[in-house]
């Protein structure tokens, strides 16, 4: 387990919500946050939305149809968001927790693989292509952003959506990479239930001890 010190976190449970005004307040966050402020992870769902990576290359966008897309500075290639796709965006301090980016994308990989073993899934991850996959199929996305010593973005994990959309791109950039979600798997858990378990696997991965939870994010206002 990767061991960093205790300290605090809060989860934020917002639903769903729109991305750009989610990202922005992400930027916001980063921007206002200090040494002493907590920690954060915000679980929550987008409607339709294509997102490209800092360095993403446009033609990997084939068909988007009337989905918007987003040019955004996360890294990353091109990926999709949906309603039934679970996100958790993890704003971290990665200095005051001695993380570096690699570091910071094992624990969170390592997150999602422990719970999908506990769904009875096999799940792999590949050192040259973030994210984890299950019988070469791609179930979950990491996207993620390092500024001033703080991460922002975070992960996407597959749970109960229309794949459709992904069909329109080369998914992370990579030409026929099909994908997946749990409910393939027989998993029949709530994407609330699904949060919940991940939140309480990272939570340990990364040390925290004293956690809390928050409903909503003042000036962001759910979509449904």
């Amino acid at each position: 387990m990767t061991v960093l010190a205790s300290q605090k976190l809060r989860i934020r449970k917002l639903g769903v919500v729109e991305y750009l005004p989610t990202w922005e307040r992400m930027k916001q966050f980063v921007d206002d946050r200090t040494e002493y402020t907590i920690d954060e992870y915000w679980v929550l769902q987008h409607p339709p939305v294509f997102t490209l990576g800092q360095a993403a290359d446009k033609e990997h966008l084939l068909a988007t149809g009337d989905i918007p897309v987003i040019q955004t500075d996360r890294g990353g290639q091109v990926t999709y968001h949906g309603p039934g796709q679970l996100v958790i965006y993890v704003m971290v301090d990665v200095k005051r927790n001695r993380l570096g980016p690699r570091t910071l994308v094992s624990a969170l990989e390592t997150s999602l693989v422990q719970l999908l073993s506990e769904y009875g899934i096999r799940a792999q991850t590949r050192r040259q292509a973030p994210g984890v996959y299950v019988s070469e199929k791609k179930i979950a996305s990491l996207g993620l952003r390092i500024r001033r010593g703080y991460s922002f973005h975070g992960l996407s994990l597959n749970v109960d959506m229309d794949l459709e959309p992904f069909a329109r791109i080369n998914t992370c950039g990579y030409e026929d990479l099909e994908v997946t979600r749990l409910t393939e798997f027989g998993v029949t858990d709530s994407i609330d239930c699904v949060g919940e378990k991940l939140c309480a696997i990272m939570s340990k991965e990364f040390g925290y001890t004293d956690v809390s939870t928050d409903g909503q994010l003042a000036g962001l206002p759910k979509t449904r």
